[in-house]
């Protein structure tokens, strides 16, 4: 369980949030030095080309005078040491940290090219390899301009995110509503949104209620309703009422900072995957030098002069850059992390991410996943002619308006959709344990449980009780039994479809939960589970994935990353939900959100599509090397087919940008996992 605890540490301590924007700029900034190299080589290219004795001969004309082999060397030198200096350099580095890659395979090409054809120019017999060399750095420089392209194109959707803030804000001073700009905006601040614009900062409402859209943080589309004392989140969409907000936190403790750190970690942070392809491009640079000596010493035995020899050794090693292997797995990851976040769920740790698609067993904490999480009043009813059904819910309505109690806020929300007026109270007290009483219109009205009933010696009605998921409460008047509630806490409506597609995937599911028996197994049977465990305490939670597991399940708990932390860590995938604005559930893999059960089947189909992405790029990046090594070397030259660099420079160049669109594709594939 190391590496979880290893990211949760890693994401405790946190960082400077204005790194990422650094890294940005950094990136950006090699782009242009990319693409100027590539433009200030391509010109010195072409006279390099016209001056090339082999190319002449090629369009069949003569060029040549008296200085024309010292401009060509004086025109290759300016492209070997302005246009081929990041791959020299990149090769130092790859020779201090002792781990040969790419930038050793293109350095040894370019310069062995180089150096030979300098020795051709003042005296060696031979042919000169410098349009070879040319055209390769040009080719070399594309290549990678186009892949730090697509790697910022994957860092974009974290711009996306940051960009999502707001410049300026309303800030209320007394009566006075100043512009201030969003830096400037501190913890405590009173805020005015109007509608349309963007929520600058993580705050409760103060005054108002309005639909705000969330979908960019959370993958929610639907927007959500938002009034006083609800919070909200920096980067929300307002709709259409204003909002009086008092700020919570800003700048790097926001909600969105954190994600935008989250993100950055995970794209950092190495996977299997990754570590797999890292050590694939080391031995490929190894077999390239190999092969490359190889190739030149069989020519020579086999009789051809050293100007042949050498220029298929060279041709190898252009050849067999693993460079798209080097950007297979990268750019995969990259994308996957930020169509991820974008779409509500965070990954904080990739290999748990990419094992996702081995999930045999899910194991769901009921309340709030599976379950609204909120009463819903399902029956009432008078139990005396004396007061109609509608009375006996205003009663205990005008009695729970003042509880907190997911059970009191049940009553009272069914009493405002019936439009019910709720009279003032006199004397709210709690029965411990058991209910609530107050006056109400001059009356002792109590609001009370079944063990209430029993402690008074007042027969509990059996009418009251029905097989389904309730709970059930009564309502006393002046001390005699007038009438029942009964309640139960909503299946969430996504839950059925998530269930189905976790069926069709051939996942079981089970859910443990702390309520009582009856609630869990008509919840269980509603849904179709594969099995239930009821009065569930958070501890023993550990012990039912313990047991899955022993019985060789791969398995993913969901759970609310409070109570259910241990049995997050034990689980193979641990995924938190429902923590909202508390992105650091320290002890899950993965974040969700929302507590939608429909974003853990897309989870798990998007896992299974980043990682068919990864193989697919891998098989192509090897596929390429293995073809072209052996016509690199020349083994078909008998046929009178030989590749020269030039042309496997394109070829290689080819192969990355067919790696970088692939792992594009990934934004794709994304929504279709919505269901």
């Amino acid at each position: 369980m190391d590496h979880k605890n290893h990211s949760a540490h890693h994401h405790k301590a946190g960082k400077n949030p204005t790194h990422g924007h650094q890294g940005h700029d950094h990136h950006r900034m090699m782009i242009e030095d990319f693409k100027r190299r590539f433009w200030v080589s391509l010109i010195l290219t072409g006279p390099i080309l016209a001056l090339s004795p082999m190319i002449q001969g090629w369009i069949g004309v003569d060029w040549n005078f008296g200085g024309s082999p010292y401009l060509l060397f004086g025109l290759s030198s300016l492209v070997y040491f302005y246009g081929g200096w990041p791959f020299l350099k990149g090769f130092r580095n790859e020779l201090k940290k002792k781990s040969p890659g790419m930038m050793t395979l293109i350095a040894l090409a370019i310069s062995v090219a180089y150096f030979y054809s300098v020795a051709t120019t003042f005296g060696l017999p031979g042919k000169s390899f410098y349009w070879e060399l040319a055209t390769l750095i040009v080719i070399m420089l594309l290549g990678h301009w186009i892949e730090m392209k697509s790697v910022l194109g994957a860092s974009k959707a974290l711009q996306l995110l940051v960009s999502m803030m707001p410049a300026e804000a309303h800030k209320l001073v007394g009566d006075q509503l100043i512009e201030v700009k969003l830096e400037e905006v501190a913890a405590g601040d009173v805020l005015l949104v109007k509608p349309g614009e963007k929520i600058p900062a993580d705050g409760i409402i103060l005054e108002g209620e309005s639909y705000l859209n969330e979908s960019m943080l959370t993958g929610e589309s639907k927007p959500v309703k938002r009034g006083v004392g609800e919070q909200v989140i920096g980067g929300a969409v307002n709709g259409n009422g204003s909002l009086k907000i008092k700020v919570l936190h800003t700048g790097k403790d926001s909600y969105l900072s954190k994600v935008i750190r989250l993100v950055e970690e995970a794209q950092k942070t190495k996977s299997k995957m990754q570590n797999l392809s890292d050590r694939a491009a080391k031995w490929l640079t190894y077999l390239a030098i190999g092969v490359g000596v190889v190739t030149l010493i069989v020519w020579l035995l086999l009789g051809y002069d050293f100007v042949f020899a050498l220029e298929r050794m060279v041709t190898v090693m252009v050849i067999s850059c693993p460079h798209a292997l080097g950007l297979a797995i990268p750019l995969v990851v990259a994308i996957s992390t930020a169509v991820s976040a974008q779409n509500g769920l965070l990954i904080r740790n990739r290999t748990a991410f990419e094992e996702s698609r081995k999930i045999s067993t899910l194991v769901f904490d009921k309340t709030g996943t599976l379950t609204q999480g909120e009463f819903g009043v399902k029956r009432y009813a008078s139990l005396t002619k004396d007061l109609s059904d509608k009375e006996v819910l205003r009663l205990a309505a005008a009695l729970e308006q003042n509880s907190e109690h997911p059970i009191a806020t049940g009553i009272v929300r069914k009493a405002k959709d019936l439009h019910l007026e709720l009279p003032a109270t006199e004397g709210f007290t709690a029965i411990t344990g058991k209910g609530v009483q107050a006056v109400v219109e001059s009356k002792e009205v109590k609001v009370v449980s079944p063990a209430y009933l029993k402690d008074v010696d007042l027969v509990v009605p059996k009418e009251a009780f029905s097989d389904a998921a309730e709970t059930v409460v009564f309502v006393l008047l002046d001390d005699s039994l007038v009438g029942f509630v009964a309640l139960a806490d909503e299946i969430r409506p996504e839950s059925f479809n998530a269930i189905r597609i976790f069926k069709e995937n051939g996942i079981k599911v089970y859910m443990a939960t702390g309520d009582n028996e009856r609630v869990a197994r008509a919840v269980s049977d509603e849904l179709g589970l594969d099995g239930y465990y009821a009065e569930v305490l958070p501890h023993q939670k550990v012990e039912i994935v313990k047991d899955l597991q022993s019985k060789g399940e791969f398995v993913a708990m969901t759970g609310d990353g409070v109570n259910d932390a241990p049995a997050l860590a034990q689980a193979d995938v641990g995924i938190a939900v429902g923590s909202g604005t508390d992105v650091a559930a320290e002890t899950a893999d993965i974040v969700l959100v929302n507590s939608n059960p429909q974003d853990i089947a897309k989870l798990i189909l998007f896992g299974k599509a980043t990682y068919r992405k990864m193989i697919q790029n891998l098989v192509w990046a090897t596929a390429y090397n293995a073809l072209a090594i052996p016509l690199a070397a020349g083994v078909l030259y008998s046929w009178g087919f030989v590749l020269s660099p030039a042309v496997g420079a394109v070829l290689m160049s080819l192969s990355t940008v067919v790696v970088a669109v692939n792992a594009q594709w990934l934004k794709r594939e994304m929504p279709m996992a919505t269901v």
